[in-house]
């Protein structure tokens, strides 16, 4: 996990990162380019991410309104939205929006309570500077991806298709640049078909077919399993690709597969939605402020006979060691991992 301003010792000055520091002043504002090119290099990279902006504060807040930050799937965190207790709470939440793919409007208040209303998730703000600050975090996704090997007329129709669709469509990426969870479709009419599905199969498709007679296919299949792909995988190929519609023109080929790429979407993501839900993440609570403090990854820590405490800053940290009897006694222990 990076924090802005404590980036690696590799970093060069070239890096593009390597201006995201915190501000250092109240009018500082040479942060917003620099992130919206960190966020722009992360989409062209189909990299996950989440947008965090401040849209509302009331002081002693040190967040400003319009305060950005972009934090990665990883939890990488670039940028100011406010100081530490602000941040390990955006930090949790943004990554859950990674995770579920839905924005939410963050509210972190001392009376959370009082700020509870539809679509606001209230939080508490428990750290002795105050203040109320509402922040809305937007996941950033990749776009859904279709690439197609082979120029038929039932591939032209299919782009044309791909692309009313919303779909990033590619006609000309390398086999063995296929990304994760891409749709593909192999149309390339016996030239080089079988090196093309042996490559995009090893990059998990979220749909892989190819048009080619059951005949050919099944030359197909006993070449790429004599080349070591598994049968399951084999089993997950589309041949002949698309529904049973009875498709005769390429415009009904083109749309036969396309159906059948929206029902594969569609049954994937309702086994999503069905699936248990993951385990939630281990918290703690902060003994100095009483904000949550994600355990998995947490930078601040303390030991103290036997007993880990966790923090959501380096001051709430060092007020603890500076006084940790005391907060010891008043029983506000965070569990270990």
């Amino acid at each position: 996990m990076r924090i802005a301003g404590i980036l690696p010792a590799s970093t060069s000055p070239e890096d593009p990162h390597a201006a995201l520091q915190w501000p250092l002043r109240s009018n500082q504002k040479v942060m917003r380019p620099d992130l919206l090119t960190l966020a722009s290099n992360l989409a062209a990279r189909e990299e996950r991410f989440a947008l965090v902006t401040v849209v509302r504060r009331e002081p002693p807040s040190s967040a400003r309104v319009g305060d950005v930050a972009v934090v990665t799937e990883t939890g990488d965190y670039y940028g100011w939205v406010g100081g530490g207790c602000t941040r390990s709470t955006v930090l949790r939440e943004a990554r859950r929006a990674i995770a579920d793919g839905e924005p939410r409007l963050l509210s972190l208040s001392p009376e959370p309570d009082g700020m509870q209303r539809p679509g606001m998730v209230a939080l508490p703000m428990t750290c002795e500077s105050g203040g109320t600050v509402e922040i809305y975090v937007e996941p950033v996704l990749p776009v859904a991806r279709l690439l197609l090997f082979g120029s038929s007329p039932a591939v032209r129709v299919l782009a044309r298709i791909g692309h009313a669709m919303g779909y990033r469509v590619s006609q000309t990426i390398a086999a063995d640049a296929v990304p994760r969870g891409a749709h593909v479709l192999v149309a390339t009419m016996g030239e080089r078909d079988l090196e093309a599905i042996e490559a995009v199969a090893g990059c998990a498709p979220a749909y892989l077919g190819v048009i080619a007679s059951a005949k050919r296919f099944a030359q197909l299949r006993d070449a790429l399993l004599a080349r070591g792909i598994s049968r399951e995988t084999l089993e997950r190929i589309s041949a002949p690709a698309g529904l049973d519609i009875g498709a005769c023109t390429p415009e009904e080929v083109a749309l036969s597969i396309m159906a059948q790429i929206v029902e594969r979407r569609r049954r994937a993501a309702a086994r999503a939605e069905g699936a248990p839900p993951r385990e939630p993440e281990r918290e703690a609570v902060d003994p100095v402020c009483g904000m949550s403090v994600t355990i998995a990854g947490a930078r601040h820590t303390a030991q103290v006979r036997d007993t880990t405490y966790y923090f959501c800053c380096a001051g709430c940290r060092t007020k603890f060691l500076a006084d940790s009897a005391r907060y010891v006694a008043a029983g506000a222990a965070a569990p270990g991992p």
